[in-house]
């Protein structure tokens, strides 16, 4: 995020049911079935949806995953995101195809262990995490807040409370910060798909308990009414893959920190946890967040470089922001001796090897409360003490 002191900095999300969303749900869905069956499977899922059609490629290795019950699967992903339109349902109008194959056998030579070789990185790439104390979750304000105006009206649309509001939204949250710190809001924009028989003054009332009860009130103080904009386009009936083509991984920045923090480019949903652009991305956001949770500094970013087929990081970087670099080399020390960073090891520490992933493919994965199930456990902050001088 920017070193100026005092700026206006936003973020946004987008609703389970926008297209590029129900995408990562299914190819999320996808990791989780095989890792039901074997928690050692590799699976490296793509999924296209539009109109009335889902199309799975990719590769996997392990158990024999019957096409029918993965097309199943995937009928229940889009009924429990609500879809049941015209141009797409979870019924048998939406037509399913699944192209996934086996995995290319000189991949699984450099990811597997054999001999004295550990397990190596599925890829090569650099990976961010990253945690402030801006919000109680250690996450940037305007992303945090941008998922759960989303989340709720999901929430509430699913429960029946909300109506007229259908799956496919979008939010936007613009922050006025002071010395560094976010002070009020001072634009929302909400867009969602509504059904034919309201207006948008319509939809704007619907729509406004969100934000009101999703942002802390000392936020919106002041707020100016003029600056919340709903459906800009001024109607939003054809929606979700019906109206634009949905792709696996292409919300990689309402996936991670809303653009407060780099990005390495590499998208989570889909693969499994040998792909250490998702495993080691979590790693990432596991340390800054106990870093930041032992308030030792107010923010934290950490970078990890990996190659195809090596078991260690190249490289580990620590920027606390404070330009105070013995506490950095401090902190940077303290991972290299607390923390197993080969993928093998964050399998382990955060306990991957479980179907956890499609429960992550929306409203972001960092920011998330910690579940029974091992969701998320890269959330706790049971290391913060390491990090205490």
């Amino acid at each position: 995020m920017s070193n100026l002191k005092n700026f206006l900095f936003t973020s946004e999300s987008v609703s389970e049911g926008h297209p590029d969303k129900v995408s990562d749900r299914i190819s999320d869905m996808v990791v989780d079935t095989y890792l039901s069956n074997d928690p050692y499977s590799r699976v490296a899922c793509e999924t296209l949806t539009t109109t009335n059609k889902v199309v799975l490629a990719g590769e996997v290795r392990g158990p024999e995953i019957k096409k029918d019950d993965l097309i199943n699967n995937v009928r229940e992903c889009i009924k429990d995101i609500g879809y049941d339109q015209d141009g797409f349902t979870w019924k048998e109008a939406t037509k399913i195809e699944s192209h996934l194959h086996s995995q290319s056998s000189d991949i699984a030579m450099g990811v597997d262990s054999s001999g004295n070789k550990d397990e190596g990185a599925g890829d090569q790439g650099i990976m961010f995490g990253y945690a402030c104390n801006e919000t109680d979750v250690l996450m940037p304000a305007p992303i945090h807040f941008s998922h759960k105006i989303l989340r709720l009206m999901a929430e509430d649309r699913k429960s029946g409370k909300l109506k007229n509001i259908e799956p496919d939204s979008k939010s936007q949250v613009t922050f006025e910060y002071e010395n560094g710190k976010p002070s009020k809001v001072k634009s929302v924009v909400i867009s969602s798909q509504h059904t034919a028989n309201v207006n948008q003054e319509q939809v704007r009332e619907l729509l406004r308990p969100y934000l009101i009860n999703s942002i802390p009130k000392n936020f919106l103080d002041g707020f100016n009414e003029n600056e919340f904009y709903v459906n800009p386009t001024g109607n939003f009936v054809i929606g979700g893959p019906d109206g634009d083509c949905g792709l696996t991984g292409r919300k990689i920045i309402v996936d991670t920190y809303g653009g407060a923090a780099p990005h390495g480019g590499g998208a989570f949903s889909g693969k499994d946890p040998t792909k250490v652009d998702r495993s080691a991305a979590y790693a990432a956001r596991y340390i800054a967040k106990n870093v930041v949770a032992s308030k030792i500094a107010d923010k934290c970013l950490i970078q990890l470089a990996y190659a195809i087929g090596v078991s260690k990081p190249l490289s580990i970087y620590v920027n606390l922001f404070d330009n105070d670099l013995d506490k950095n080399k401090f902190v940077e020390d303290k991972i290299k001796e607390s923390f197993d960073l080969s993928p093998r090891g964050i399998r382990e520490m955060l306990g991957l090897n479980k179907p956890i992933y499609e429960k992550t493919s929306a409203y972001g994965h960092f920011g998330r409360e910690p579940d029974k199930e091992g969701a998320f456990s890269w959330e706790n902050i049971n290391k913060s003490d390491i990090f205490l001088k």
